[in-house]
């Protein structure tokens, strides 16, 4: 099976402790290696000022996640993320990997 290149990037509540946030890596890691993705690499963003307030918050706790999987893949973690309560945004976007390869 061919698996695309997937990159999200979600955005929790400002309020949100250490101990959450790294309980949702885990949780979404977890979920990504069971239903299938390969090559997960998290990185935590941090915490950012908006452009604009989203839900009446002004901050929010950035964190990216790559990985490879399919399609269905990316509409049940949207899913799973658009019913937390921690999570105030979310993006998906796929990866051509042609871009990042040199050929001289």
């Amino acid at each position: 099976m061919f698996l695309n290149n997937y990159e999200i990037i979600y955005i929790l509540k400002p309020d949100v402790t250490d101990n959450v946030n790294l309980s949702l890596v885990n949780y979404y890691k977890s979920f990504l290696k069971e239903k299938g993705a390969k090559n997960i690499i998290v990185q935590h963003r941090g915490r950012r000022h908006l452009s604009y307030n989203i839900a009446h918050y002004y901050d929010g706790i950035y964190v990216q996640m790559n990985y490879q999987g399919n399609g269905e893949l990316v509409k049940v973690l949207e899913k799973s993320m658009n019913f937390n309560d921690h999570i105030i945004r979310y993006l998906t976007v796929k990866q051509n990997i042609m871009n990042t390869i040199n050929i001289y």
